[in-house]
């Protein structure tokens, strides 16, 4: 089936008789939620919107249109599941009939992209006011003058309060679904008032489409040296793993936290915005966030006063996956446009709940390959519906959930980008030491700091190493601000049988991980001794 032959349209969404208010200001925008009932305002200025049943993305419920043209590119299985065509029209027609039915609707028109030469138009209709300024704070504003007849390459519709009658007869499981066209370039949200889905569709669609631009879609965040505009660094990893609030450093200059390309020019910022997580928020800990939340940001399930207004970091009484999303400018000295040069530093943060690897390791190129293409990290309460506490997971790529391709697609494309530009790779632990979670502590946000600092400076790269002896991961003797004996992590386990079954624990969890994967020889030698 191509395009041409389908009657979903790409670009020409008719809404009927309900009132389209598109690229509404800020404070507009803020005004109508509040009318409306969908958020409040805090004491520093941001709406804060609670987004109900779901407060994280609901990856189970997402789901691919599977047509000829794509068929073959893609990684079907538990991340991308199939709907067909016929299922696509007959959620969208039932999209419509819904938004068609409101008052009201909102729309956004924007980019993603920070890089001209490769940027995407994008328009979001929305049937809640504060998700239409979610995607104003997350996307990137066009200029007035680029108003006038925009026209979308992609489409994200969503009707958040919408929920199926009858799940089976789309395809789907649930009341509710993300569903995503990429030949359509369309996404359809259904029943979840998580802002986060809309983002991340998007990234999804620059997933799909800049590899076949010879851009590399990275899930990851990107800064840069204030004295030094060669001294680029970006930091790969899931959600809870630090790459909003270890990018959002004083001492260097944010190109963007969360999605980016790099392109032959270099590294570019695929969004406008950032969206930070705020459990355990404070001013001292993380400045840069701190400060940006003020008026034009949205909080998302913060616990608020509701005499004083003032938001209560340190809850996780609706999630541990509170949320703020701002504009980009809102951090000072924000690179704009953003963009930046090749990366000197590659850095992988996985928050291990076992508690066996080290808070920092050297890799080589071929244990770059190999622990890109395996992912590991924990997810953390609250980033997904049903996950309560950390869990074990590997996930591909750094960011297995916004991959449409095969994972060796975007791990050989890795491999080239750091060996063309003799890119440094790094594994960084932000999760836990001493041992596993609910056993363990996670390592202290200033240790890990005083090791990225290391690393950024150049200092760290001609340390001292040694090899740990199950993964063969290549560990610094001495990292200045951090204990010595934090460094191997088996010296921090009171009980070191216990450390070493564990490790051979998560080892094996490697191996039968990777056996998925066409490794090369070198690659698949690169891991751990199982």
């Amino acid at each position: 089936m191509t395009t041409a032959t389908m009657s979903t349209p790409r670009a020409a969404h008719d809404f009927g008789t309900a009132a389209v208010h598109a690229n509404l200001a800020a404070a507009r925008l803020v005004e109508l939620a509040i009318e409306r009932g969908e958020g409040i305002l805090a004491a520093n200025g941001a709406l804060n919107c609670l987004t109900g049943a779901r407060t994280g993305r609901s990856p189970d419920d997402k789901y691919l249109e599977d047509t000829p043209a794509i068929h073959d590119r893609i990684a079907w299985g538990k991340v991308n599941q199939p709907v067909t065509p016929a299922h696509f029209e007959k959620l969208y027609a039932r999209v419509m009939e819904y938004m068609r039915g409101k008052k009201d609707l909102f729309r956004f028109d924007g980019y993603a992209g920070g890089d001209p030469a490769y940027r995407l138009k994008v328009s979001v209709f929305t049937e809640e006011a504060w998700h239409s300024l979610f995607a104003k704070t997350l996307f990137i504003n066009a200029a007035p003058a680029e108003l006038a007849g925009f026209k979308s390459d992609w489409t994200v519709i969503d009707a958040s309060r919408l929920e199926l009658e009858d799940p089976a007869s789309y395809g789907v499981k649930n009341k509710l679904c993300i569903m995503q066209s990429l030949e359509r370039k369309v996404v359809l949200i259904v029943g979840t008032r998580y802002a986060g889905e809309i983002k991340k569709s998007i990234f999804y669609a620059m997933n799909f489409d800049l590899p076949e631009r010879e851009v590399f879609p990275m899930h990851c965040s990107a800064n840069v040296a204030k004295n030094d505009d060669s001294n680029v660094a970006v930091f790969f990893g899931l959600s809870g793993t630090g790459k909003t609030t270890l990018s959002a450093d004083p001492q260097r200059r944010l190109i963007g936290d969360d999605e980016h390309g790099w392109s032959a020019n270099g590294v570019f910022n695929i969004e406008g915005g950032c969206y930070a997580k705020c459990i355990n928020l404070s001013k001292e800990g993380e400045p840069q966030i701190w400060n940006a939340i003020r008026f034009g940001s949205v909080l998302e399930n913060v616990v608020v006063d509701k005499a004083t207004r003032v938001p209560n970091y340190d809850t996780a009484e609706l999630t541990e996956n509170t949320r703020v999303t701002y504009p980009l400018d809102f951090v000072p000295d924000c690179v704009q446009p953003p963009m930046g040069k090749h990366p000197k530093n590659v850095i992988f943060l996985s928050a291990d709940a076992f508690g066996v690897l080290p808070p920092v390791a050297k890799l080589t190129p071929e244990q770059a390959q190999y622990y890109f293409v395996n992912g590991y990290t924990s997810k953390l309460a609250g980033t997904e519906a049903g996950v309560k506490e950390p869990t074990p997971n590997f996930s591909a790529c750094f960011g297995g959930p916004f991959m449409p391709r095969p994972p060796m697609v975007y791990a050989a494309m890795l491999a080239k980008k750091i060996s063309d530009h003799k890119s440094s790779v790094w594994l960084v632990n932000t999760g836990w030491t001493g041992g596993p979670y609910g056993v363990g502590s996670r390592f202290k946000l200033s240790y890990t700091r005083a090791i990225l600092a290391a690393i950024l400076d150049g200092s760290l790269a001609n340390a001292t190493f040694v090899e740990h002896p199950v993964f063969g991961l290549h560990m610094p003797v001495a990292v200045p601000g951090v204990p010595a004996e934090m460094l191997d992590p088996r010296n921090t386990w009171a009980d070191k049988a216990a450390y070493d079954a564990k490790a051979k624990d998560l080892a094996k969890r490697f191996r039968d991980n990777d056996a998925k994967y066409a490794l090369s020889d070198a690659v698949r030698g690169a891991g751990p001794r199982a």
